[in-house]
């Protein structure tokens, strides 16, 4: 039996946190937070949420591991819960949660299977933001051989958690923005299968994102050049897949 439990990265997002859960109450799903050593005041709101919401849990990590290495510490704990599949949303406003049940019929229609957000910006989108996302798009594209990850980039996403976890304890993942790519590649060329859904990333006032353009840039940079090689070790079992 599938069980489904929300996961959300946290750092300092203490301004869009309370409205992405009370639309997040509709669907009446479990919630894991995960506190990715926030500050006092953030840390101080997510306990009043998780005891003004019985579905809601908090994961205190004591320092800052990255958006990459607060969704590993989320989905190991759901792993040891017994939970099989993570929903997750990032805390900044960006995700529809109206969309989660989108997300979920697929995830029960291919349990197995890695379920992808493909965006759909509004007007509000930075230019640099989505023409980074195609560069992106198109080096994931070479590295799996195939256009079955329609977008890389995307934190909206469901993951089968036991496949997920065991691949995080071969490797040494990226814990900042480049554990997105990373994982749904890896996931990939473990012969996870591939489901995209539509939705809709807003940039709402008052959102604030972590994403550092020269830093974060500069990583998924070497994310690439690894996962390249990567592909290239794989190169048979890729063609022979793409042959099938």
């Amino acid at each position: 039996m599938n069980r489904f439990s929300l996961l959300i990265p946290n750092f300092n997002h203490k301004e869009t946190i309370i409205v992405l859960l009370d639309r997040l109450a509709v669907h009446c799903l479990p919630c894991l937070i995960v506190n990715d050593g926030s500050d006092v005041e953030t840390r101080r709101l997510l306990e009043q949420q998780e005891g003004a919401r019985d579905w809601v849990k908090v994961l205190h990590l004591p320092k800052r591991r990255g958006k990459g290495g607060a969704v590993l510490a989320g989905l190991f704990h759901l792993h040891e819960a017994g939970y099989t599949h993570a929903v997750q949303l990032d805390a900044d406003g960006q995700h529809d949660p109206d969309a989660v049940p989108k997300f979920l019929q697929q995830a029960e229609v291919h349990p197995t299977a890695l379920i992808l957000g493909r965006p759909v910006y509004n007007s509000a989108a930075p230019k640099s933001r989505i023409i980074g996302r195609q560069i992106s798009r198109c080096w994931v594209w070479i590295e799996t051989l195939s256009f079955d990850i329609a977008d890389p980039m995307t934190g909206y996403r469901i993951y089968p958690i036991s496949v997920t976890v065991a691949i995080a304890r071969r490797h040494r993942l990226g814990t900042r923005m480049d554990f997105d790519p990373e994982i749904a590649v890896r996931l990939y060329w473990e012969g996870t299968p591939v489901r995209n859904v539509e939705t809709r990333i807003e940039y709402p006032e008052g959102g604030r994102s972590h994403f550092m353009m020269f830093k974060d840039n500069a990583l998924i940079s070497w994310l690439h050049t690894r996962l390249f090689f990567g592909m290239l070790v794989r190169l048979p079992r890729l063609l022979a897949k793409g042959a099938t």
